[in-house]
């Protein structure tokens, strides 16, 4: 009786020592490496992304990233660049309306930095990837194309330029639950000799940031419009 107990004793233990198969890692990339930065980024912002745990991510060691990105700084400008790419629709002629076309180019970029809230403190840091190159120059085109002279050219694109990252920014940094709102308003009521104007207005308990961003956008196109001999009349639904 005790052989057959030391026999299925060393069964058991010949069972235990199998090695189960283990789950292959798909080969290393460079298309897998900028979407799992994406992914830190997404979920540790920027000071989250370094090479060990973007490498630890992959299953890799972190030399073996080497051999597909020179560098950190490469990782960031190829993930914010991804990111960023635009899939609307890219006028081969002229507009029938250039703000209709303005404003989903501008809209999308919008929500494309709020879904990577990241990438909005990033891009001014970074190297223009072709996905902001060809952003920037679809915008171009089209004001160009709606009159705007190559002299004002620029203005209005670093205008609007700086319009979208300040209001994304500004979204994604100043998000407020309705206590907070309520509590600051109520400040400002007990305040309002020194400031009755943002108190008028309830400032403070605006959260419309959609509407917001869209009807400064008007005033901005209204601009624009002025100044290509258009009518210059805000057309927010």
């Amino acid at each position: 009786m005790a052989a057959k107990r030391s026999g299925a004793q060393s069964k058991r233990s010949q069972r235990k020592n199998v090695k189960l198969p283990s789950v292959q890692e798909p080969p290393l990339s460079l298309e897998r490496i900028v979407a799992t930065a994406v992914e830190l980024l997404d979920a540790q912002g920027i000071d989250g992304l370094t090479m060990r745990r973007l490498a630890d991510r992959l299953g890799a060691g972190a030399m073996s990233l080497y051999w597909h990105v020179d560098n950190k700084e490469t990782v960031f400008d190829l993930a914010l660049d991804s990111v960023l790419e635009y899939r609307g629709p890219q006028q081969t002629g002229e507009s029938q309306d250039w703000r209709a076309d303005v404003v989903h180019m501008l809209e999308d970029w919008r929500a494309s930095m709020l879904r990577h809230p990241w990438s909005a403190s990033l891009l001014p840091r970074r190297a223009l990837g072709p996905n902001i190159l060809s952003r920037l120059e679809l915008l171009s085109r089209t004001l160009s194309g709606a009159g705007v002279a190559d002299a004002d050219l620029n203005a209005a694109i670093w205008s609007l330029w700086n319009y979208v990252i300040g209001a994304t920014i500004t979204r994604a940094n100043f998000d407020r639950s309705d206590d907070d709102m309520t509590a600051a308003q109520q400040r400002l009521a007990g305040l309002s000799e020194h400031y009755p104007t943002i108190e008028r207005s309830r400032l403070l308990l605006d959260n419309d940031w959609n509407g917001t961003f869209r009807k400064g956008l008007d005033f901005l196109l209204d601009g624009l419009a002025r100044g290509t001999g258009g009518d210059g009349a805000s057309r927010n639904p």
